[in-house]
C-alpha cells in the first residue's frame, strides 16, 4: 500500500520530466506499432501489388516449349483434359488462375501474324495490367495494339486468319495495350487455334498464377509437378524473384526502422532519467537515512519506468493502428488487418526500451545520506 502511495507521489511529482519520456514512448510505440502491422501483413499486400506482373509458373512439355508449325508432332504438346483435371482439384486459397496457350503463324492478308490460342477471359484475369480499348470480351478475339495499327483494325472489324488449308474469321473485342509481347499477337480462342492447327484438345503451355512468396511458389511448384509426370512446372524468374527480392528489402527496411525508432526512444528516456537522477538525490538520502533499503528504493524507480514504458506503449498501440491502416491505404489502396499480437509485443519492447533508459538511475544507490543531511 505503502509502495503504490509512493510511486504514485512521484509520477504526480515529476509530471514535467515524465511528460516528455512519455511522449517519446507513445511516438515510438506509435510508429513501432503501425510498422509490425504493415511487416505482418505486407507480404498479402505486396502479392496483390505483383498480380499486376501477370502469371508466376509455367507449365511445359518436359524438354521445353516448343513453337506450333506445320511440321512439328503433336506429340510435343500436352493434353488440355489432364491439366484440367488436375488443376480443378487446386485449392482456390493456392491459386488465383490459369490460362492455357497454344500458338501458330498465321496469316492476315499476305502478312505473318502470331496467333495466340488461349481462353480469353481467363488470361484477361491472369494479367490485371494490361489495358483494353473495347474490353467486353463476346466470343471474338484480342488484337495486339501494334497489329492493329498495321493492319487498321478496331474494336468491331473483322478479318480472315488462314493457317495450312483453313480459314477463321474472326471479330476484334478489344485492342491490347500490354507493354510486351502481346501487342504484335493476335489472342483467339482457343478451340479456333486448335481447330486451324488440326491439334483438338492439345496446348503447349500452361501459365498460372500461385499465390504466397518464393519458397510457397516453389512448393506449389513441386506438388504440381508430382501431379502431372512427365511434365515441367517452374516458376517464371522474372515474376518470382522480383517479388521475392523486393519483400526481402521491405522487411529488411521495416526491421532497420524499428531498431532505429528503439535506439532513439531509449536514448530520449535515457536523458529524462539522468536528469531525474540528479534531481532526486536528496529524496533518495533521506530515504536512506529513514532506513529505507537501497532495493526497495532502486525498485520504486523501476516500476516509475516500468509503467511509463508500458502506458506509453499501450497508448502508441492504439494510435499505431489508426497508423497503419492510413498507411495501407496510401501505398496499397486497401486495409492492412489489425494483428492483435502486435499489441503485448509492442507494449514488452517499450517496457524494455524504458528500463534500459533508466540506466542513470543505479547512480541513486551510490548517494550518501550523510552528505545529503549536511546539505553537501
Amino acid at each position: 500500500m505503502m509502495f503504490g502511495r509512493l510511486l504514485w507521489s512521484l509520477l504526480r511529482g515529476n509530471r514535467g520530466r515524465l511528460a516528455i519520456a512519455l511522449v517519446a514512448v507513445i511516438s515510438g510505440a506509435t510508429v513501432i506499432s503501425a510498422l509490425l502491422n504493415v511487416e505482418f501483413d505486407i507480404g498479402g499486400k505486396l502479392a496483390q501489388e505483383f498480380r499486376a506482373l501477370g502469371p508466376n509458373l509455367l507449365i511445359a512439355p518436359r524438354g521445353g516449349i516448343q513453337t506450333e508449325d506445320a511440321g512439328a508432332s503433336a506429340a510435343a504438346l500436352m493434353d488440355e483434359t489432364t491439366l484440367a483435371a488436375v488443376l480443378a482439384k487446386v485449392p482456390p486459397a493456392a491459386m488465383v488462375g490459369s490460362a492455357p496457350y497454344l500458338y501458330i503463324v498465321a496469316r492476315v492478308g499476305d502478312a505473318p501474324v502470331m496467333v495466340a490460342g488461349t481462353e480469353l477471359q481467363e488470361a484477361r484475369e491472369l494479367n490485371p495490367s494490361w489495358k483494353l480499348e473495347g474490353a467486353e470480351l463476346k466470343g471474338g478475339c484480342i488484337v495486339g495494339r501494334n497489329v492493329a495499327q498495321r493492319m487498321n483494325l478496331k474494336p468491331g472489324a473483322q478479318f480472315e486468319i488462314k493457317y495450312l488449308n483453313r480459314a477463321s474469321r474472326l471479330q476484334v473485342d478489344a485492342v491490347l495495350d500490354s507493354g510486351s509481347a502481346e501487342d504484335d499477337q493476335v489472342l483467339a480462342p482457343l478451340a479456333t487455334v486448335q481447330r486451324l492447327a488440326g491439334l483438338p484438345g492439345r496446348v503447349q503451355f500452361e501459365q498460372l498464377r500461385a499465390k504466397g512468396d518464393a519458397p510457397e511458389i516453389s512448393a506449389f511448384a513441386g506438388r504440381l509437378s508430382s501431379a502431372l509426370p512427365g511434365y515441367d512446372v517452374r516458376p517464371i524468374p522474372q515474376a518470382t524473384q522480383a517479388e521475392a527480392n523486393l519483400l526481402k528489402r521491405t522487411r529488411l527496411l521495416v526491421g532497420s526502422m524499428v531498431i532505429l525508432i528503439l535506439v532513439l526512444t531509449a536514448l530520449c528516456v535515457l536523458a529524462t532519467m539522468a536528469a531525474l537522477a540528479m534531481e532526486r538525490r536528496e529524496d533518495v538520502g533521506l530515504m536512506k537515512a529513514l532506513g529505507g533499503s537501497i532495493e526497495r528504493i532502486v525498485a520504486l524507480f523501476v516500476a516509475e519506468v516500468g509503467v511509463l514504458g508500458a502506458s506509453g506503449g499501450a497508448i502508441g498501440c492504439a494510435i499505431g493502428v489508426a497508423l497503419a491502416q492510413w498507411i495501407g491505404e496510401r501505398v496499397f489502396g486497401a486495409s492492412i488487418a489489425t494483428r492483435w499480437e502486435v499489441f503485448p509485443a509492442t507494449i514488452a519492447l517499450m517496457t524494455i526500451v524504458a528500463m534500459t533508459g533508466a540506466l542513470p538511475l543505479r547512480l541513486l544507490g551510490r548517494v550518501k545520506p550523510a552528505l545529503i543531511l549536511r546539505g553537501e
